[in-house]
């Protein structure tokens, strides 16, 4: 076959492209899963080379690369071994991992596909020929030593999770965090109306609304922390079933170690390989904790986008930046297109916690959960939803919202809601009872009870001063 070469695997012999890293295991996965046209994400590629690399280091630091066993390296193709998984977990051969995401449940395709790309990768740094049938770095005598897909590849996720949410997502959640605190503080002595239910309530400051905002980002910060933290446990070491068959009794802890320091995360060894090899409850808590979040940024945008309604048959209370038209027949009219763009990105993590949920509940049976590469693949793409959405939401919306202040004002005094800063003074049922008055009538509480003298005219005024409601009182 013109453009490929014949390579062989333990069944037999497979045309792989001729210039390809990979090999026969991985060319049959690309054959036998043509499922989505969706890959791994390069972050879980570069996660995969950062465990390949952390493992190469523990088994030459442990003497085993170098052992007695069959095919020992020496130090210039340990070398060459290390210098291929820095490559790979650096990105440098995202192209070389075809394999669809929806394969074998363990991930073992991949895997495979990781060790077949170091393997060549590093034949060929030692200036040997990558395509020859006998290899000098081995694939699984190698790159796999000590290393099972079943303990290896949900350590990749882990590392992959907890890195994506410390580098993108929590600094997307301080900024966007950061934007409304400034909103609160910018706005902290506009006064408006209060809504609960969707009908007017008592006044409060646009300031305190969006520092309410802010604190719910706040939170979200943590909750992400504690979404990083429930990955921090990696189940290498544990092998094919959690006894840690063929590898070194301190493998686990030593690759763990090597990887807290490569990615600057405190990584451990598990507690107990046969939990951590056989289920994904660390993902499912994870993911838990993105799933609230996308529920806070979901509130926070939509409440937005009901702030900014109008211009001029909506609240109009916050003016949100004109990006692009908003129709295709209505000349003039401008959406709040990035409120929407989070809302959707949302939901589609809230969807997403479904898969992880069941997955976790329904695919891990015995010593092993066989729907691992779709649970990294969704929980990564949560992470890059909320990160990308909160910082675009900052950079194209909240940090140029502007408020509008008139509307604000204008609401606060025909609102009926002001008649319960007269409770204390004239009672529930006679406010009640002004309230319903006031609305038949189209006047407001103020007119209503100056023309009824029901208060003292400066008790009155205190106790309709707007800006008093806002706080508690002594």
């Amino acid at each position: 076959m013109s453009g490929f070469r014949t390579e062989r695997d333990s069944m037999g012999e497979v045309q792989v492209p001729a210039d390809a890293y990979y090999g026969a295991q991985t060319q049959r996965a690309v054959e036998n899963f043509q499922i989505s046209g969706n890959t791994l994400p390069p972050s879980l590629i570069h996660a995969m080379g950062q465990v390949k690399l952390a493992a190469a280091h523990a088994n030459r630091d442990i003497g085993k690369l170098a052992g007695t066993g069959k095919n020992p390296l020496n130090d210039t193709q340990i070398k060459a071994l290390i210098a291929a998984a820095t490559e790979v977990a650096e990105g440098k051969f995202d192209d070389q991992f075809p394999i669809d995401v929806y394969q074998t449940g363990s991930g073992t395709s991949s895997n495979m596909n990781v060790n077949e790309v170091i393997s060549n990768r590093a034949i060929e740094i030692l200036g040997e020929d990558r395509f020859a049938p006998e290899k000098s770095v081995h694939p699984n005598d190698h790159v796999n030593m000590g290393q099972s897909t079943n303990d290896t590849f949900p350590t990749a996720i882990h590392v992959a999770l907890a890195s994506s949410i410390h580098n993108l997502l929590i600094p997307g959640l301080e900024k966007f965090a950061a934007s409304l605190a400034q909103k609160a503080k910018d706005w902290d002595q506009i006064i408006k109306i209060g809504r609960t239910h969707l009908a007017d309530a008592t006044p409060l400051r646009l300031g305190q609304e969006f520092g309410g905002f802010a604190r719910q980002l706040e939170l979200c910060v943590e909750r992400a922390k504690r979404a990083a933290a429930a990955v921090y446990e990696l189940p290498v070491g544990g092998t094919a079933v959690g006894s840690g068959i063929n590898t070194h009794p301190e493998f686990g802890h030593r690759v763990s170690a090597e990887l807290a320091k490569l990615t600057g995360i405190a990584f451990v060894e598990a507690a107990n390989h046969f939990e951590a090899n056989a289920q994904r409850d660390g993902l499912v808590e994870c993911h838990a904790e993105l799933k609230t979040i996308a529920t806070t940024l979901f509130n926070v945008s939509n409440n937005i986008r009901w702030l900014g309604s109008g211009p001029r048959c909506g609240f109009y209370e916050v003016k949100i930046p004109d990006l692009q038209p908003g129709s295709s027949i209505m000349p003039g009219k401008v959406n709040p297109v990035m409120c929407e763009s989070m809302m959707q990105a949302s939901t589609r993590v809230i969807g997403n916690d479904q898969t992880i949920t069941m997955s976790g509940a329904a695919g891990g049976q015995f010593q092993l959960n066989i729907m691992m590469p779709v649970m990294g693949f969704t929980a990564l793409e949560s992470i890059h939803l909320l990160a990308n959405s909160s910082n675009e939401f900052v950079r194209l919306c909240s940090d140029n919202m502007e408020a509008n202040k008139e509307a604000c004002n204008a609401a606060v005094e025909n609102s009926l809601s002001m008649v319960t800063s007269l409770n204390p003074h004239i009672g529930y049922e006679k406010a009640s009872a002004l309230a319903k008055e006031a609305f038949k009538s189209g006047k407001t509480i103020r007119e209503l009870c100056t023309e009824q003298k029901i208060l003292p005219e400066e008790t009155l005024k205190e106790a309709l001063d707007p800006m008093s409601m806002t706080e508690p009182q002594a």
